[in-house]
């Protein structure tokens, strides 16, 4: 028999019938959080939440993709435009795996390597990007664009940064 991924079966699932399970240990920040939502807004959901079918239940247990079912229940503009739906990837597998699986998935997303986004922040300020519009739409605080731009050490990255007065060069003649 021929394998076939169950990525290639997604199917819609009313939120209702869908289920946390109880081990994931994954949190993610509210910044991150927020722009989960920015992502699930802007682009829709682009992937599936991975679920168990469990049949005495009639439920789906959440393998992966907790954070995107908790964005469909608190945002109601989500909800809404979705008509309560997600779609749902089934794996079939014992607890066991099903923990395995869970703790694949978060630790395979890995973190941002900061040389390329210090290159992602160059590149788009250099498309005439400001650093608002990649606060808004990377999801960083200012601080965090300041201290990319910095790694490419790049003057021009700076030219429009308006720094601060904390200091004002003293004359001689004032000493």
């Amino acid at each position: 028999m021929e394998y076939k991924s169950p990525v290639y079966n997604i199917i819609s699932v009313p939120i209702e019938k869908i289920q946390p399970n109880t081990y994931n240990p994954n949190a993610v920040a509210p910044p991150e959080m927020k722009l989960l939502y920015d992502s699930i807004k802007e682009d829709g959901y682009t992937m599936p939440i991975v679920c168990y079918f469990d049949s005495d239940k009639d439920q789906y247990i959440i393998v992966d993709g907790f954070h995107r079912y908790r964005i469909m229940l608190d945002y109601k503009d989500i909800y809404e435009r979705e008509k309560g739906m997600l779609p749902v990837s089934v794996i079939n597998k014992t607890i066991d795996q099903r923990m395995a699986s869970t703790i694949r998935h978060n630790r395979a997303r890995g973190s941002h390597d900061v040389d390329l986004m210090s290159n992602i922040v160059k590149e788009l300020h250099e498309l005439g990007r400001s650093d608002s519009w990649i606060s808004k739409h990377l999801g960083m605080d200012k601080d965090e664009i300041l201290r990319l731009k910095q790694i490419t050490g790049l003057a021009e990255l700076f030219k429009d940064v308006d720094f601060g007065k904390a200091w004002k060069p003293v004359k001689e003649t004032e000493k």
